[in-house]
């Protein structure tokens, strides 16, 4: 059992183990839709072909709900993965690196008892970081 480390964002999910003092990085989860703008994703605002984005967002009531769906639906997997990882009793701590956005969804995810496996989080976007980077920004999360 070891500590995993998330770092992800709503298109990016990086997993590390720390043992000690270094991470390895051991898998990669991609959602390409978390990469798309509103109007990628959404093929029919039932408005005029040249209506803005903004325009349609605004008369549909709400912004990026596509986008929000899609971070969604993502942070469901990301969950699901660390579900396994922990009830293959490979996970004992878990800390989470993720937007603030994106990391209140992936709490919300989390079933109960991976919750509680959580021993720190930060909100703080180090999808595209180095992992010379990572591992100083977690580097006194114990």
């Amino acid at each position: 059992m070891t500590t995993y480390i998330l770092v992800a964002d709503a298109a990016r999910a990086r997993v590390f183990t720390r043992d000690a003092l270094t991470l390895v990085e051991h898998d990669s989860l991609v959602h390409a839709e978390g990469r798309l703008h509103e109007g990628d994703l959404v093929t029919d605002n039932g408005g005029d072909v040249h209506q803005s984005s903004t325009t349609a967002a605004s008369a549909s009531g709400g912004e990026n709900v596509a986008t929000q769906h899609h971070a969604e639906r993502f942070a469901k997997e990301v969950a699901e993965r660390l579900y396994r990882a922990r009830v293959e009793n490979d996970l004992e701590k878990l800390i989470l690196v993720a937007p603030p956005r994106f990391l209140g969804q992936l709490r919300d995810k989390l079933d109960g008892p991976t919750a509680h496996r959580v021993i720190h989080s930060l909100s703080k976007d180090l999808s595209k970081a180095s992992l010379a980077t990572i591992q100083e920004a977690v580097s006194d999360l114990r």
